[in-house]
């Protein structure tokens, strides 16, 4: 496969940018690759690169494809919208539009304020939260990513992890002081933490991991953070900005029946272009400006394009539940062929999965916590990663991430990734 004009590129990109991406995961590093691709355009289920090499797509921007790349009736409303203006700085009807279409789809936000990104979300989250309590300090899990933020880059997952840092320089002492974190699913340890801590204004955590790979959550765990932090007075937050929409409609907080007090989404309430969102409890989020004293801004906050994708993308969602059923089908099925494959050329390797998201963890035993993620065999996934690609499939350069499929992956799409998925494992099988 020939890639010359990427590899071009990013020696240009160095030039300009700091590694040449302007995300640390896509420099392909991790997977012992010199250059990454550079994407020229996406349709559907595939990407296709600078060179006009074609890809199945197994990242899907990293969750919110999942109706695929330019879906038509997304695309047709976007260009639609786009005729009309890209910015206002101003308030539009179709932000009050989607504000409702998500209340109707989490019932635990009663009000929700929009933002640009994931990481925007959370940080609002975090602030409110030390407003409303009047406390500090605030609990994470450790492998858990919720944006680049100070306080929640402390022992974070995705990017972090993958170039073997659990802390980001330039972070502050008190920050650092400020942020607890606990292994994840471990009851005792957050319980002490809990009790004995009397400044802890929230506990954030992803209802389901995807950050240090996808770990497969109890709804124990997650009643468990429920009751502790309502009787400690604690703020608890659901990060969604993976799973919101993308394993059910009302994400997480549906699948487990649980309702937190705030939820912070993104990816798929865009339909694949910039946004995120925080919301909750109407007592909390009557904090923010301008009726409260808790200040949050942006001027591309509920950009009109964004927000008419995302209405376009949610509306799909609700109008088709068997998007949902089919996504759950056709991943089980993908999964239990992984796993005959895995037995077939005994590789020490396993796969954790919820609904549309999966990741296949090259280690023997099940993966529950960062600790198991870190000790997974990087040389493992790099063979992999690299015979993926030789044959046309792009896979997350990052064996802390999780792959992600889409509604208009095809049968051959499928038998595509398991061609290419057993030459992967018989070159692993020869490297052991």
């Amino acid at each position: 496969m020939n890639t010359n004009k990427s590899k071009e590129i990013f020696e240009e990109a160095k030039k300009s940018i700091p590694g040449g991406v302007n995300s640390p995961v896509r420099a392909f590093q991790s997977v012992k690759k010199d250059y990454p691709i550079f994407i020229e355009s996406a349709k559907g289920s595939k990407l296709f690169d600078e060179d006009g090499n074609e890809y199945i797509d197994m990242i899907g921007s990293w969750g919110p494809m999942i109706l695929g790349h330019n879906y038509p009736e997304v695309l047709e409303v976007v260009k639609s919208e786009m005729e009309k203006g890209t910015s206002f700085g101003l308030p539009t009807k179709k932000e009050v539009v989607l504000a409702e279409l998500v209340k109707e789809c989490f019932p635990a936000i009663e009000k929700i304020r929009l933002t640009t990104s994931g990481t925007e979300a959370t940080m609002a989250a975090v602030r409110l939260s030390r407003a409303f309590t009047k406390k500090n300090k605030i609990l994470k899990f450790e492998g858990c990513y919720h944006g680049h933020s100070d306080s929640l880059l402390v022992k974070a997952g995705s990017g972090l992890l993958t170039f073997e840092h659990q802390d980001s320089n330039g972070i502050t002492e008190a920050v650092t002081r400020d942020t607890i974190t606990a292994p994840f699913g471990d009851f005792e340890k957050i319980k002490k933490i809990i009790e004995d801590e009397k400044d802890i204004a929230c506990v954030i955590v992803e209802p389901i991991p995807a950050n240090m790979g996808v770990i497969e959550t109890s709804k124990e765990f997650l009643e468990f953070l429920r009751e502790i932090t309502r009787k400690k007075n604690t703020v608890l937050i659901f990060d969604e900005v993976i799973t919101g929409f993308r394993i059910s409609l009302g994400g997480a907080c549906e699948v487990f029946g649980i309702q937190p007090d705030l939820v912070t989404l993104g990816k798929i309430i865009g339909g694949g272009y910039p946004v995120g969102a925080f919301g909750g409890k109407k007592e909390i989020m009557d904090l923010i400006s301008p009726v409260g004293n808790v200040y949050h801004a942006g001027t591309l906050s509920g950009n009109p394009v964004s927000v008419a994708a995302g209405i376009k993308t949610i509306s799909i969602l609700k109008e088709n539940p068997e998007i949902y059923k089919t996504l759950e089908k056709r991943t089980k099925e993908l999964v239990s062929k992984i796993e005959n494959l895995i037995q077939k050329y005994e590789i020490p390797a396993t796969v954790n999965y919820v609904n549309s998201l999966f990741t296949i963890f090259f280690a023997k035993d099940k993966i529950e916590n960062l600790e198991d993620a870190i000790d997974t065999s990087d040389e493992m996934f790099a063979i992999y990663f690299d015979t993926m690609l030789e044959n046309g499939i792009i896979v997350p350069p990052s064996k802390y991430e999780a792959h992600f499929i889409s509604y208009v992956h095809s049968d051959e799409d499928y038998e595509k990734f398991y061609f290419a998925l057993e030459k992967a494992f018989e070159k692993i099988k020869n490297s052991l």
